[in-house]
């Protein structure tokens, strides 16, 4: 029964060594050839590294403000009596705008010019007395005075008139009408905005480490979205005398034509001025810059070893100094040299020393001055 029972012991520690000794071949099988699995190629796009010319220019955002604009009120409170313009026309210094009624100014008027002509007719009378010693000096300082007097009254009537003739007091293009045919005006009341459009201002701020290199007489290029596909040239007019305390920057304006009309006053457009002479820099798709917080960087495609010292087409991630951006396009100032073929697309999917496929079939846009068909 012992002997049995030994055996049967013995069998069993003889298959369960086989099986572990079967394992543990599968296991050290499995390790080896996972120790030399290369995963597949990632495809991606490059681009050859070169230089270029990389204008040394800024772009802000700027403020388009008329040469004049003002709203016209009224001076006088007065009726409405008559209006002489339309909504969104243009109009030339002095043209009438409204009339506020007068009848009663007018009728003041009259009676003042009577009392005028009577003065005058005294005063004349009381000349030739004083000439022949009829009256005293006296009397004729009081006709003297009396004539001038009135002569002051009727001037003051007149000019009373006059301003309730509300005129523009420069030629431009007016807004929106904002008062009715008979209704009575305060004094200030707005009638109608008034803006000078052409030429008209942009007003941008730059930073105050750049402002030495902006110059009254300077050459900048004005856009806007709303205005598609057209540059206005403007020349800098005028720089501010202090630097804002909240943004450090400093003011500058520029005066350029508008001679259509297309931009207005309030409007936001986009500045680009140069800001010190041109370099030379790499320039690569934004698409191939992987952005962190810890520094920018590309990656590099060159030939690597592997393991076995094979040789295979792969990656180096490389840092880099990003400049400036324009379009698509970024200039690199360090960490690329000319001739280094660079992957402008996939870099989301790569990591240092990855095997990459290059297909270039399809490329990332990489056009400084892009015009998306939407815009």
């Amino acid at each position: 029964m012992a002997k049995r029972m030994f055996l049967m012991l013995a069998a069993v520690a003889v298959v369960l060594s086989t099986l572990g000794f079967v394992k543990f071949r599968q296991i050290h099988s499995a390790v080896q050839a996972g120790a030399g699995f290369q995963p597949p190629p990632e495809a991606v796009t490059s681009l050859v590294a070169r230089q270029e010319q990389w204008p040394a220019t800024m772009t802000v955002i700027g403020t388009m403000e008329a040469v004049h604009g003002v709203v016209v009120s009224a001076d006088l409170p007065g009726t409405v009596d008559r209006i002489t313009f339309d909504s969104g026309e243009p109009v030339h210094a002095g043209d009438v705008l409204v009339e506020l009624d007068t009848r009663q100014e007018r009728a003041q008027l009259a009676a003042l010019e009577a009392q005028r002509d009577l003065a005058r007719v005294n005063y004349a009378r009381m000349q030739q007395l004083a000439n022949e010693g009829v009256i005293s000096r006296m009397d004729y300082d009081q006709a003297t005075a009396q004539q001038k007097q009135t002569e002051a009254n009727v001037g003051e009537i007149r000019a009373t008139i006059e301003r309730k003739t509300i005129r523009a007091p420069f030629s431009g293009v007016l807004g929106i009408r904002k008062v009715n045919l008979g209704q009575y005006l305060a004094a200030g009341n707005a009638i109608v905005s008034l803006q000078s459009l052409n030429p008209i201002y942009v007003d941008f701020g730059v930073p105050q480490q750049e402002a030495g290199n902006v110059r009254v007489g300077s050459t900048l290029h004005v856009t806007s979205q709303d205005v598609s596909g057209q540059v206005f040239s403007a020349r800098v007019t005028a720089l501010d005398s202090v630097v804002n305390e909240a943004t450090r920057n400093i003011q500058v304006q520029a005066t350029l034509s508008n001679p259509e009309g297309k931009l207005k006053p309030g409007m936001f457009v986009q500045v680009e001025l140069g800001i010190g002479a041109s370099r030379q820099a790499i320039t690569l798709p934004t698409s191939a810059i992987s952005y962190a917080p810890y520094g920018d960087s590309v990656f590099v495609i060159t030939d690597l070893n592997d393991q076995k010292g094979h040789t295979y087409r792969g990656v180096r991630q490389q840092f880099v100094k990003i400049a400036a951006s324009r379009g698509d396009q970024v200039a690199i100032v360090s960490g690329v040299n000319p001739g280094e073929e660079v992957v402008t697309s996939g870099v989301f999917k790569l990591r240092n020393g990855a095997a990459v496929q290059v297909n270039n079939k399809v490329q990332p846009e990489n056009n400084p001055a892009p015009k998306p068909p939407d815009s």
